[in-house]
């Protein structure tokens, strides 16, 4: 994680969000319930930890500090395409779903059929 971390270092000018950068993909990619919240990603208690200083620090590097999202994106992707273990290829494709929605089975859970649009008859 942190050779990967790394690679977006130029992005973040002040040490605090480097690290805040670090703590939330390993959140992200922890094995535990409700790993898109905040208290969670910082490993803290749901609602007594919203307190908790790594929450805060989370908190504010999500919201409060300055950097570009697009370019996070950006390099996110070019890394993504210059990997010859994640870069498309003649077979195919890697697909991230990040929806966080349960893939189990046929169905999704909450989610009702899609409809593509309206057919037309000529």
């Amino acid at each position: 994680m942190e050779d990967y971390a790394a690679c977006f270092d130029d992005l973040f000018p002040r040490l605090a969000q480097r690290r805040g950068f670090r703590e939330y993909p390993t959140g992200l990619l922890a094995p535990r319930d409700r790993n898109k919240t905040l208290t969670c990603l910082a490993a803290a208690e749901p609602v007594e930890g919203a307190q908790h200083a790594a929450v805060q620090r989370l908190q504010y590097i999500l919201s409060q500090s300055a950097w570009d999202s697009e370019q996070v994106n950006d390099r996110r992707l070019e890394l993504l395409l210059t990997d010859p273990s994640t870069a498309p290829h003649e077979r195919g494709v890697l697909v991230i779903d990040d929806s966080g929605d349960r893939k189990d089975g046929t169905r999704t859970a909450h989610v009702g059929p899609a409809v593509a649009g309206a057919l037309r008859r000529d």
